[in-house]
């Protein structure tokens, strides 16, 4: 398969956010790179912080806003704004905004949440 429609996605429940994968080895398999549609809603926050230890994050605001935080540093985002979370740094993201946040990550070299490392003693503030 080499088109996916936002419909067909297979969206699971996460704290903090619904994740589904649209590049992956389950759905549509790429040599080099994975992506995920991620769905925050007002008030939540991703959780935990995690980091990637062997991968570089892009992410795109489809629609929303909210704020970042990248190693402790807090950066404001909005719909168009684009992020990178370089490999190994702790990021977490929140929706600050009255409607649904909805935003397209993606990941080089591909990876999974299996690879994920989550970083359950930093917090937001």
């Amino acid at each position: 398969m080499d088109v996916l429609h936002e419909a067909d996605i297979n969206m699971k429940e996460l704290p903090g956010r619904a994740l589904g994968w649209v590049v992956s080895e389950s759905v549509m398999e790429s040599e080099f790179c994975s992506a995920c549609l991620i769905r925050v809603a007002p008030g939540n926050t991703v959780k935990p912080a995690h980091s990637h230890p062997a991968a570089e994050e892009v992410i795109h605001i489809i629609s929303g806003e909210g704020q970042v935080n990248i190693d402790g540093v807090v950066s404001d985002v909005r719909t168009g704004s684009t992020v990178l979370f370089r490999k190994e740094k702790v990021h977490m993201l929140r929706n600050s905004g009255k409607e649904e946040m909805k935003v397209i990550c993606f990941f080089a070299p591909r990876t999974s949440i299996e690879d994920y490392r989550f970083h359950e003693d930093a917090v937001w503030d």
